[in-house]
């Protein structure tokens, strides 16, 4: 349980290096940087350094290019991390010009193709008419509207038999009807009306239709190929340019990146008169390097302080872990960072997750298909879940030896403890409970630990999960011991001394903290105000070390249930017999696992934050995280 130690590292340059000091830095993942705001607001005449981005414009471009011409940039090895910005403009003026010149040409034909394929969609639908287009649309005398009406609609043209229009259908499907009508050009606004009113949606057959619907269709198909063919030669032609050119393309790309990541960097920089300043730690074992690295440029020193020294700023927490705890290092993140001053849990946590999880998941062949599963996430996919899983998979192994479980099979191997067996069940809801109790009392040690050591006395003695309330905890448990087994060691010094003093001086926290620590008045607002308060928080208190205890049931309850579903299975398996057996007992080993493996994580991961860490830890720290995380 380590939290790594760190300096405060001060980088000093003048703005002729900038550019080269922040290429290094952006290349250090073991420097984590303090905006350059923290310290302008607090001294005059500081300001944080501000240039134009002339990298930004260009990395915009690229990629609006190659999102729209869909090629791919990457990242490559490039020998001069500066270029031109005014030749690659222009570079990249003329390049995409000659390439949106040839795109405009596109659009145009697929434009094209588009409205082609809609022409002939509605001339398949009147089809059916022996007609000439040209004429239809020379006419002077008539109006002619071409269309689709609802199939529901068509027998409510009978109510409009004495206006002057001719319809004609063509096609039917399940909702509508294509159809034709016609009209004089005096009654066509009336017409018009009327069809509207029952849901005609006009179908405008293109002014290049010529001919019968047959030969229209036939040409409009014909000009689409050729349209398409050309598009995509034009197509393939700017594919070639951009391969062409993908070398260059490339090197711009990356250079530009790296040059407006290193600009946007700026918010770091403090400007000290002609001076450049960049502040932020460095774990303690690369501080040597780390200076040597920097000071090997021209005009850069590098000033290294503790931690601590600046009251501006709050050191950031790298945490350390050894191989087994690393994984679990996501719980503790999840829940978020100790602060820098405090200690690191994941150890703890890491211990505690596998032992719990391998009881209440306790299964031999489950267990390794679990570690099985586990590698393989964390070997193909990086996963820091499957590391876990296989920790979770050996330590569910080992209990499974215990319960004697192999897939579900209590048969195959001789159980240390037979969790089915009905005299073993209040046992192992004890020994859960028991378990339990030494997790919690580890976890207020812990709490008492961590306040002694950021100094805050007043709470490693008297709060509930300090010296007050462990022995409160110890001493109610001693109680109840004492009730059960009869050893007649508690009488009414232990009751005042072990009991009542301790919930007393829990109940008085507060005000003593006030009082003592910070020098204040005990009952600010009046005793009768705080005794009520204090009262009713004492109670929650006495009621959470209860539940908090009680919770640990469901480790037992879980032996039980994961025997209890796999004693299903089998009943089952046998119900069916023959091949259907085997099919039965490896599909219900597969749901049990999945479904049980779930809610067992979830519910010892409920154990820890709500049982455990809720006493000890705060989560308020400040994550490690170097520029290029920043």
């Amino acid at each position: 349980m380590a939290i790594s130690r760190l300096n405060l590292v001060s980088i000093n340059f003048d703005k002729y290096h900038h550019n080269e000091v922040l290429l290094k830095l952006f290349n250090h993942d073991d420097f984590h940087p303090e905006l350059a705001s923290k310290f302008i607001d607090s001294v005059t005449g500081l300001s944080v350094y501000n240039q134009d981005n002339l990298y930004e414009e260009i990395l915009v471009r690229l990629n609006d290019a190659a999102n729209k011409y869909k090629f791919k940039l990457e990242e490559i090895e490039v020998e001069d991390n500066q270029i031109n910005v005014l030749k690659v403009k222009e570079y990249l003026d003329d390049l995409l010009l000659d390439v949106e010149r040839i795109h405009a040409v596109i659009e145009q034909l697929d434009t094209m193709i588009i409205e082609n394929h809609e022409a002939i969609i509605q001339l398949r639908h009147v089809a059916d008419i022996d007609v000439n287009f040209d004429d239809l649309f020379s006419c002077k005398y008539l109006q002619i509207r071409f269309g689709k009406l609802p199939v529901n609609n068509i027998s409510k043209l009978d109510y409009y038999e004495s206006l002057p229009f001719i319809f004609k259908e063509f096609e039917h499907d399940s909702h509508y009807t294509w159809c034709m009508y016609i009209t004089t050009p005096s009654d066509a606004p009336e017409v018009d009306n009327i069809f509207s009113s029952l849901y005609f949606e006009r179908i405008r057959i293109p002014y290049f239709v010529h001919g019968s619907p047959e030969l229209a269709i036939n040409e409009i198909e014909e000009e689409a190929n050729v349209a398409k063919e050309h598009s995509n030669k034009l197509n393939e032609r700017i594919v070639k340019i951009f391969e062409n050119e993908r070398d260059e393309l490339n090197k711009i790309y990356t250079v530009a990146k790296h040059l407006n990541d290193v600009y946007v960097m700026q918010k770091y920089i403090v400007v000290i008169g002609d001076k450049l300043s960049v502040n932020g730690f460095v774990p303690t074992k690369s501080v040597k390097k780390f200076k040597e690295d920097f000071e090997a440029l021209d005009g850069v020193v590098v000033d290294v302080k503790p931690a601590n020294s600046d009251v501006r700023l709050s050191p950031p927490t790298l945490l350390k872990s050894n191989w087994f705890s690393k994984p679990f290092r996501m719980f503790v993140e999840m829940y978020g960072v100790p602060k820098y001053n405090d200690a690191d849990p994941t150890l703890l946590v890491s211990l505690s997750y596998t032992l719990l999880f391998g009881i209440m998941f306790g299964d031999v062949g489950q267990g390794i298909i679990l570690s099985l599963v586990g590698l393989i996430a964390y070997k193909k996919f990086g996963l820091q879940l499957g590391a876990v899983g296989v920790r979770l998979g050996i330590s569910s192994t080992l209990f499974g030896i215990v319960f004697g479980s192999v897939f579900g099979n209590e048969e195959i191997l001789i159980p240390v403890f037979n969790a089915m067996s009905p005299d073993n069940t209040m046992t192992l809801l004890v020994a859960a409970i028991c378990l339990g109790i030494v997790l919690i009392v580890i976890s207020m040690t812990f709490n008492v630990f961590l306040n002694f050591k950021k100094k805050q006395i007043g709470e490693a003695v008297l709060s509930q999960n300090g010296i007050c309330g462990l022995l409160f905890y110890v001493s109610i448990l001693g109680l109840v011991v004492n009730m059960f087994l009869g050893l007649n060691f508690v009488n009414g010094l232990y009751v005042i001394c072990l009991i009542v003093l301790p919930l007393f001086f829990i109940f008085l926290k507060e005000p003593l903290i006030r009082k003592f620590e910070e020098d204040e008045k005990m009952f600010p607002d009046g005793f009768g105000a705080f005794f009520v308060e204090g009262f009713f928080e004492l109670f929650e208190v006495v009621l959470s070390f209860i539940t908090n205890t009680m919770s640990f049931l469901r480790v037992g309850g879980f032996v039980l249930s994961h025997a209890g579903m796999m004693l299903v299975v089998y009943t089952l398996a046998e119900m069916v017999g023959g091949v259907g057996e085997i099919i039965v007992i490896i599909f219900g080993n597969v749901f049990v696992m999945c479904l049980e493996g779930l809610i067992v994580g979830i519910q010892v991961l409920r154990l820890e934050f709500y049982e455990m860490f809720s006493r000890y830890y705060e989560g308020n720290g400040i994550p490690f995280k170097s520029i290029k995380e920043g």
